[in-house]
């Protein structure tokens, strides 16, 4: 659909409503509403406001059911991100958001905006972003577009938030054949605040000014949130490239300096970042929240092209922009701070006491349409339909009868390797604060100037998920607080990103719906709020809609003296697996990767017994019995023990270990086997007796299996591989994978 110049504003019908995305209902709606038929600006505008992107229609209804607040909770969902107190009058502001129809369309700037924008969502909140996270989903590694779309990706985050000097410290990436039409990204970014000075955006003071601050608007972005994100992929979507924004992180380092600048000097009412829909959802989002109208003079908007009408001036989606609110003799002064950054400060509208949107282009007033119409259209219950064949069981597997291959095959095996390559090319240390980098459970961060430390995870497995969207979205959660725990830290929020297929069909409405209740679940089992979030739907291409991926971002706080990590300190150590294992196989990268099987039923998860086995880790390490600590998940204990083996720091020496087989069990469940609610740590010999009375006092089952020591990882009599060789193969196969298809 092309956009027309100002002499072509074409004759507003049904037809053109429904090539903007609105349904028959809605466009009846509208013109009831409005008494008449709206303007092409006015459908523009209710186009990417009723948006499945920005207006949430098909999934609030099932949102409401998740727990959103706590004694910690300073700000709860509703606002650009979420907020938690974490002592000393400080709050972390965190959220995870998706790019991901951008990121497919055009990787490099897709993948960089979407950086900006989320980093845009925490200094709006006048909190300085001290860490980013990512987590990225691609297709089989042997899909012709997989390659370049990994290699654009990574090269967007990290060439964004290299260059606006926040540290990426940790992510996560897997590959699935359901991501082969469509890629995930999802953006995390986490700041520190006092919480006295947490900045909303709800406008207030009738009169009050409001000025658009940082680059120039352009035509970059236009239907960005409305025919890109809020539709799904089929045989056109390459055309919609020019859909995508254009990011520039060094403005974007000046719009954050002089934003909190702003803020800090009490200069701002409110402030709202320009994201999805541009100065049309910053504006109405803001007058919503304060319960007024507002007026916008389109000709007061600087723009970096000539001819733009008030459509595309409404809709562009152009990056670096922010929308203040502030009283009349403040005008001066913010204009004078964007000065001094180098940022143009143009006074484009101000508030209003009719509860009317209205906005006026080259003296004629294009749009008159209530606050309220824009910002609330109505939830939609969508039909739920369990799909026919939800339950599939899965064959006894038969034992493999060569382990050190399958160990070999497991460690080179793209959702297995190590992600070096990709941590390489991000800036981590950035800003002084990281503890822990990227490779570990969990990423840690001093806030600087105090003795606080704040560990980050995001984590999801999509397969668990496909076959049991309930369990698997439960075990989303629990392993984030495993991840958390095994750095020392005690979880106390998260954020969501609901990454779904197309919500109109029952069966996707189905995933969704038990997602949210899997969701719910662990969060009021461990009493953790989801205090931010994001919904992404739509992400299928001609019909096949990718694997349910609830990706979960998740905070916590370090109790420790220091942070825990993953790796093997010394020789001698003794070797703990905390937590009960079963004969899980189903689902599992083993059965995938080793015996070509994705069917069956996940692991179960038991929360009672995640707690207690909270309540051990962290209790050990309070009192500074662990040596190392990591969470047992894909890959099962193997897995866990290569990390461990080979994850050392460079500088350090990797040591290896040996460990015995449990009785009673299949050896291969027993290695590669995915059971939940389980750690292996290592200790000094002298921890070990307090150790077994600890997880005792708990009721956490706690075996002994082995000593830290050695060139070798050997496996009882299964297995046994030189560290050296593990550690050459882990740490090269993502490398290798992604640079055979750059000779291709």
């Amino acid at each position: 659909m092309g956009r027309p110049t100002t002499s072509e504003r074409p004759p507003v019908t049904p037809e053109l409503a429904r090539e903007h995305g609105l349904t028959a209902e809605e466009w009846e709606r509208l013109c009831a509403r409005l008494g008449r038929v709206p303007t092409y600006e006015e459908l523009g505008v209710a186009t990417v406001m009723w948006s499945e992107h920005c207006s949430y229609k098909s999934s609030r209804f099932h949102l409401r059911r998740l727990p959103t607040t706590g004694d910690r909770v300073v700000q709860g969902p509703g606002e650009n991100a979420g907020a938690v107190s974490i002592g000393g009058g400080l709050a972390v502001v965190f959220k995870i958001e998706s790019h991901n129809h951008p990121s497919y369309i055009e990787p490099y700037q897709g993948a960089a905006t979407g950086v900006g924008g989320i980093l845009r969502d925490i200094f709006t909140m006048g909190a300085r972003p001290i860490a980013s996270l990512n987590s990225l989903r691609f297709g089989d590694p042997s899909h012709p577009k997989t390659r370049g779309l990994v290699r654009g990706v990574v090269a967007g985050i990290g060439g964004y938030g290299n260059s606006i000097g926040v540290p990426t410290v940790g992510g996560e990436v897997y590959f699935d054949h359901g991501y082969d039409g469509n890629c995930l990204v999802n953006a995390f970014t986490l700041g520190v605040v006092e919480e006295s000075r947490l900045m909303l955006a709800k406008a207030s003071g009738v009169g009050n000014p409001v000025l658009l601050i940082g680059s120039r608007t352009g035509r970059d972005g236009i239907h960005g949130a409305s025919l890109l994100a809020s539709a799904e992929f089929d045989a056109t979507s390459e055309e919609k490239r020019p859909t995508v924004q254009v990011g520039d992180p060094f403005t974007e380092k000046l719009l954050l300096e002089a934003t909190l600048e702003i803020q800090a000097a009490d200069l701002a009412v409110a402030v709202q970042d320009l994201g999805a829909a541009g100065l049309t959802s910053s504006s109405v989002e803001m007058a919503s929240r304060g319960e007024l109208g507002i007026e916008l003079d389109l000709d007061q908007v600087p723009l970096r092209e000539t001819g733009m009408t008030a459509y595309e001036i409404m809709l562009s989606e152009s990056q670096e922009r922010m929308l203040v609110v502030c009283e009349p003799a403040r005008v001066a002064e913010i204009q004078e701070v964007c000065r001094k950054w180098d940022l143009e400060a143009a006074v484009v509208g101000r508030l209003t006491d009719d509860g009317t949107y209205r906005v006026r282009h080259h003296g004629a007033e294009v749009i008159a349409v209530p606050v309220d119409l824009l910002a609330d259209p109505p939830a939609l219950e969508r039909p739920v339909a369990e799909p026919a064949d939800a339950e599939v069981a899965s064959e006894v597997l038969p034992e493999p009868g060569d382990y050190d291959e399958v160990l070999r095959r497991l460690v080179a095996s793209p959702n297995l390797c190590s992600r070096q390559w990709i941590w390489d090319q991000y800036d981590h240390f950035v800003g002084g604060g990281t503890l822990v980098h990227p490779g570990g459970d969990a990423a840690v961060v001093q806030v600087v100037g105090t003795d606080l430390k704040v560990a980050m995870t995001v984590d999801c497995n999509s397969r668990y998920c496909l076959l049991d969207p309930y369990v698997g979205a439960s075990i989303a959660i629990c392993e984030a607080a495993r991840n958390l725990v095994a750095s020392g830290a005690e979880p106390i929020g998260v954020s969501d990103c609901l990454n779904f297929g197309n919500p109109e069909r029952p069966e996707i409405m189905w995933q969704f719906e038990q997602a949210v209740n899997g969701i719910r679940d662990a969060c009021v089992a461990f009493r953790l709020p989801v205090v931010s979030g994001n919904v992404s739907f739509y992400n299928e291409t001609e019909g096949r809609a990718i694997p349910p991926t609830p990706t979960i971002a998740m905070v916590g706080l370090v109790r420790a003296p220091q942070p825990l990590t993953s790796w093997f300190k010394s020789a001698g150590h003794e070797i703990w697996l905390l937590g009960s294992s079963r004969e899980e196989i189903a689902g599992s990268e083993f059965a995938a990767i080793v015996h070509g099987r994705r069917d069956g039923a996940p692991p179960w998860v038991d929360f009672r017994a995640e707690q207690a086995l909270h309540q051990v880790v962290l209790g050990a390490a309070d009192r500074s019995l662990l040596a190392s600590c990591h969470d047992v998940s894909e890959g099962g204990l193997a897995m866990a023990m290569v990390e461990a083996c080979c994850s050392v720091p460079d500088g350090l020496s990797m040591q290896g270990a040996r460990i015995r087989l449990a009785e009673g069990m299949r050896p291969d469940a027993w290695l590669f086997g995915e059971s939940q609610g389980r750690m292996l740590v290592s200790v000094p010999r002298e921890s070990s007796s307090a150790l077994r009375d600890l997880a005792a006092g708990h009721g956490v089952p706690a075996m002994h299996l082995g000593e830290v020591g050695g060139s070798t990882l050997e496996l009882d009599d299964l297995v046994s591989i030189p560290v050296a060789d593990l550690a050459a193969t882990w740490r090269g196969a993502f490398g290798r994978m992604v640079d055979a298809g750059a000779r291709t």
